[in-house]
């Protein structure tokens, strides 16, 4: 049957009036699916029995629970979620003093196919729905204290953004769960289709997976260069105004070699002149097979130094989780493999 959780406002007006239920009932489905942590329409119990009942025949809550945690040392947890009878989606809890970071999937698998990416090697399986989102909130542990959700998991958001503004639509709103645009970040390697109804329909914070700035290299380590060119995806960031309420950034995986010469250093601050934005140099985690090596600590210093020297704002992002398969698709890969041998 189809989840009542990930169901937003209009959808639920919708559901009460098929049934045949009074118009206020649409908000108080609202407040029991994000207000209150019950796990069952039976425990809806501002609505009458009759209500419930017809909900029943037609619905369930909607909440699937991981079936598979490991805890780093740092205090880092990764949690496996089941979707469907055989594929898999990995979400990341991360502990920082008062911050408790949550970084989400939004696909099984990936169609974009990054040299450097477990998830990619994967291939394409599916788009979660709202309901598959969310509940890689709901359904851990720590969904109580988290203050900071970023969309950097498995998969391409912008590739199922209709699922992924469904979701936005439903922590941000007022009868959701309230929380602020400021706190969520979406990722994307550079879908621009997406990332222009995204700006434009959402107040929430954007990252662009970059990685490198000079195309053809870029397009041998990312495949998504070749339709959208990264000069277009910084064009489109130049002409929106993203206000004081809403920042971008870019992530940028350091690779020894590959993308932490002085080169880059140049190419990366001319590229970026004029955008108020944050550069997050990322310590690469090793993948199997990998061809990649992650650039040593001194190159990764000295290439934070010289961006910031460009007036380009940079800063190293701490590494979390390594001992647990921290890289995003290693947890989900490992148990696929798992799955095919038994």
């Amino acid at each position: 049957m189809e989840a009542l959780f990930g169901k937003t406002f209009d959808e639920l007006k919708l559901i009460v009036s098929e049934l045949g239920l009074p118009s206020f009932t649409a908000k108080q489905i609202a407040d029991w699916l994000y207000r209150k942590e019950v796990r069952s329409i039976d425990e809806f119990s501002n609505l009458s029995k009759v209500a419930r009942q017809k909900l029943q025949e037609r619905y369930v809550f909607g909440l699937t629970a991981p079936i598979k945690m490991q805890q780093s040392v740092d205090g880092t947890r990764k949690y496996l979620f089941p979707i469907g009878e055989s594929n898999f989606i990995e979400t990341a809890m991360i502990p920082d003093d008062d911050r408790v970071t949550v970084c989400v999937s939004s696909q099984v698998g990936c169609k974009m196919n990054c040299r450097f990416c477990m998830t990619g090697k994967q291939g394409f399986q599916a788009n979660l729905s709202a309901t598959e989102i969310l509940n890689q909130l709901r359904s851990i542990e720590e969904f109580s204290r988290i203050t900071n959700i970023v969309f950097m998991g498995m998969g391409e958001p912008m590739d199922n953004l209709d699922n992924v503004m469904h979701a936005l639509e439903i922590l941000t709103a007022d009868w959701g769960y309230a929380m602020s645009p400021k706190r969520i970040t979406v990722s994307t390697v550079g879908i621009v289709p997406g990332m222009k109804e995204f700006l434009a329909n959402s107040k929430c914070h954007l990252a662009v997976s970059l990685h490198n700035p000079l195309p053809d290299q870029r397009a041998e380590m990312m495949p998504v260069q070749k339709k959208y060119p990264l000069q277009e995806v910084i064009d489109t960031i130049r002409r929106h105004d993203f206000g004081l309420q809403r920042r971008v950034s870019f992530e940028y995986i350091m690779f020894a070699g590959l993308n932490d010469t002085p080169r880059h250093v140049s190419a990366l601050a001319n590229l970026l002149k004029g955008i108020d934005c944050r550069v997050n140099l990322i310590r690469f985690h090793s993948i199997p097979a990998s061809p990649f090596q992650g650039s040593g600590e001194d190159a990764i210093q000295t290439f934070k130094d010289a961006l910031n020297a460009r007036g380009v704002l940079t800063t190293v992002r701490a590494s979390r989780g390594e001992d647990i398969q921290a890289a995003c698709g290693l947890l989900s890969t490992k148990e696929l493999v798992k799955q095919k041998t038994v």
